[in-house]
């Protein structure tokens, strides 16, 4: 694994990507710090990392975008294959080559409440528990745009892709407003995320028989509890939107309240779509 890294991080290094995205990112955060905390003389510099945020829509699908997808248009996903390596290994080194040009700029961002306390009070505790949100964020739709980079071999498909997911993920909070909570509603929701469940059970297992059983189970569960008790379904589909808001699991961080459960979120998210790029490599392997 630290082979694959050390090669993955050093053609981050050696090409533009890795000096544009923390360019980017530091030059979104340094006009961010100037805004709020010396325009406005706002202490709360946690804020900052709330407002940035939305830059991970542009530069994480960038960061990501070649990872699988540059391999399989030139055909060096090859040698990947007959490496004696295991295909987690493989995936887990490129992946925290680029986590780690994400905690590079972050890491930087973490001096700046040190130099703004030297002209105000700075509450260093919730500074750097959003300073942590933002960067498990970052971490987990790396590991999302990762696999999405996976399933294709032309790049701009994929940052294309990624962008769309990360745009949707960054929304749905809001969108879970205008959602409705009744039981029919919700059994509708429940619906499409176990046919969507389904179709990546064929994608990645090709066993057509296994998809179908899956959804015709869980369907069959869910059309059994709408019968019997359709009020235990009241509130779901908002809910289903708020779980699925890695955004808004971070801003409630990014306003003091340290969470763990947003934290192993995060962590689940990572794990999921790290594994799921497994999967993906792994069938293509044997194909």
């Amino acid at each position: 694994m630290s082979a694959i890294f050390r090669k993955e991080l050093k053609s981050y290094f050696t090409g533009p990507i890795a000096y544009v995205f923390m360019a980017v990112l530091l030059v979104t955060t340094g006009i961010y710090t100037m805004i709020y905390n010396l325009s406005y003389q706002y202490a709360t510099y946690e804020y900052v990392y709330g407002a940035v945020s939305f830059i991970y829509l542009i530069i994480i699908p960038i960061l990501t975008m070649r990872i699988f997808a540059e391999e399989r248009k030139q055909k060096t996903e090859q040698l990947l294959y007959c490496l004696p390596l295991k295909m987690s290994s493989i995936v887990a080194g490129k992946y925290l080559a680029a986590v780690t040009v994400l905690a590079v700029p972050c890491a930087i961002t973490g001096i700046y409440p040190f130099i703004l306390s030297l002209y105000g009070n700075v509450n260093f505790k919730i500074v750097f528990v959003s300073l942590l949100a933002f960067f498990l964020l970052g971490a987990a739709l790396i590991a999302v745009c990762m696999f999405i980079s996976s399933l294709t071999e032309n790049q701009i498909l994929a940052a294309i892709i990624s962008f769309i997911v990360v745009f949707i993920n960054y929304f749905i909070a809001n969108l879970s407003g205008f959602v409705s909570g009744s039981s029919f509603a919700s059994c509708l929701c429940l619906m499409a995320v176990i046919v969507a469940l389904a179709l990546i059970v064929n994608y990645l297992t090709k066993n057509k028989l296994l998809a179908e059983i899956v959804a015709i189970v869980l369907l069959a569960a869910l059309l059994a509890v709408f019968l019997i008790d359709p009020s235990l379904l009241e509130g779901v589909a908002p809910e289903i939107l708020n779980r699925l808001a890695l955004f808004d699991g971070f801003y409630n961080m990014v306003y003091g309240l340290f969470d763990l459960g947003t934290v192993v979120m995060f962590l689940s998210v990572v794990v999921l779509f790290n594994h799921m790029s497994v999967v993906s490599l792994e069938k293509r392997r044997w194909a």
